[in-house]
């Protein structure tokens, strides 16, 4: 029974079991990520062995059940695992992002017993999920797919064009949403095998570059009505719901990103020695590195509220205006660190060798993907002004405003 004095708890306080998992996984970073860092951001691939030892940590089933071979954490414990793992390296956390908070996440909320047995087992072993909502005309529109799935006795046949999905190349299980005329939008479990179903080549990106990003193309790709996630025309909910926790991922990535480019611009700042004294000496490098200390306590601290929101099952309103700003904040705050980080390391920030630039690179896609911060934006503002757009004579839409991923997740 937990007592007074947990329960008022500060969101920011550890459990000794979440403290020492925090500590796990940066030791982990620190001994297989980090020496791997620039090589995969060189190479644009995730190193081939790396799946392997993510597995063996914990690191991809983190919150799926013990009985399917996950490690029975909670979601907070996604959480805190993907902002370590974003000090070492923001794409690594990306890939361990969409692999647990959109796709297991969708499977431990949406799924039947049947497809939580015969998929979620795959997940924790070392296989890869997708999440491949998002088409050319279907980003921060997230609902606007022109891929279609129509009946056919027990199956459905898919055909359409998927864009921007994360760990494509590596997946072997596509969450998948398309359209059945006449009934809606609908989510599908996909197997990579699936006849039909390409792969496309990679996208070159600015950065998070050793994640995939590839086109999913469907030519008549049958999937058995068993794997329907959800029902059939109500893929919008598996949709919300999964993005408003999808948000909290990837917000944890920046502010893990934000903390990493923090501590490689002070400890330069400790070391770096300019007309006789460090020049963290300097007023002009103290204060906007406090003032970027503040920010980043000020975004975890959302951060962790409303995941602490989501792990109460609130799938509300309050949730998604929560996330939004979780998402909004950390993606503001992980720009500046960046930015910073590479102007105090002065032409060592500007080369590879300093290690910032690479983390510049990999902050600018947080105002884009998972919602861009126009679309953090209009969840917050519906969720402020509710009334306004009717009264306006504009319809409103009971969920479009959380759905926001251009590019998608």
């Amino acid at each position: 029974m937990t007592n007074r004095h947990d329960a008022l708890r500060p969101v920011t306080w550890l459990t000794e079991d979440e403290q020492a998992w925090r500590e796990q996984v940066a030791a982990f970073a620190e001994k297989c990520v980090v020496p791997r860092a620039a090589a995969m951001d060189r190479a644009a691939l995730l190193a081939p062995d790396l799946v392997t030892e993510l597995r063996s940590a914990g690191l991809m089933a983190i919150h799926v059940p013990e009985r399917y071979g996950g490690r029975g954490g909670r979601l907070f414990d996604v959480v805190v695992a993907i902002e370590e793992l974003a000090k070492a390296d923001p794409a690594v956390a990306v890939f361990v992002d969409v692999q647990n908070a959109l796709v297991a996440q969708a499977l431990l909320t949406h799924g039947s017993g049947d497809q939580k047995r015969a998929h979620l087992p795959g997940l924790a072993g070392g296989g890869v999920g997708a999440f491949a909502l998002s088409e050319e005309q279907a980003g921060s529109d997230a609902l606007a797919l022109s891929a279609t799935a129509r009946p056919d006795g027990d199956d459905f046949v898919l055909h359409g064009h998927k864009r921007w999905i994360t760990n494509a190349a590596e997946a072997d299980l596509f969450l998948l949403l398309a359209r059945v005329p006449e009934q809606g939008v609908t989510a599908f479990l996909v197997d990579r095998r699936a006849e039909g179903l390409t792969v496309g080549t990679r996208t070159a990106k600015m950065g998070i570059r050793a994640t995939s990003t590839c086109e999913v193309l469907l030519h008549g790709v049958r999937v058995p009505r068993r794997n329907v996630l959800g029902a059939v025309g109500r893929g919008d909910v598996v949709v919300v719901q999964t993005l408003d926790v999808g948000k909290l991922g990837i917000a944890a990535q920046l502010v893990g990103l934000a903390d990493g480019a923090l501590t490689a611009a002070v400890a330069h700042a400790r070391r770096r020695v300019q007309f006789g004294r460090p020049i963290g000496a300097y007023q002009g490098v103290r204060f906007p590195l406090a003032r970027l200390s503040a920010e980043i306590d000020a975004a975890r601290v959302h951060l962790y509220n409303a995941t602490r929101l989501a792990e109460h099952g609130t799938h509300t309103g309050e949730l998604t205006r929560a996330a939004a700003v979780a998402k909004y904040l950390a993606s503001e705050v992980a720009e500046r660190s960046a930015s910073l980080a590479v102007e105090i390391l002065g032409g060592l920030g500007f080369a590879e060798a300093g290690g910032v630039e690479k983390l510049y690179r990999d902050a600018k896609v947080g105002k884009i993907y998972e919602g861009t911060s126009n679309m953090q934006f209009r969840a917050i503002s519906a969720h402020l002004l509710r009334g306004v757009a009717e009264h306006a004579g504009q319809a409103p839409g009971p969920r479009d405003d959380t759905l926001a991923t251009d590019p998608g997740e």
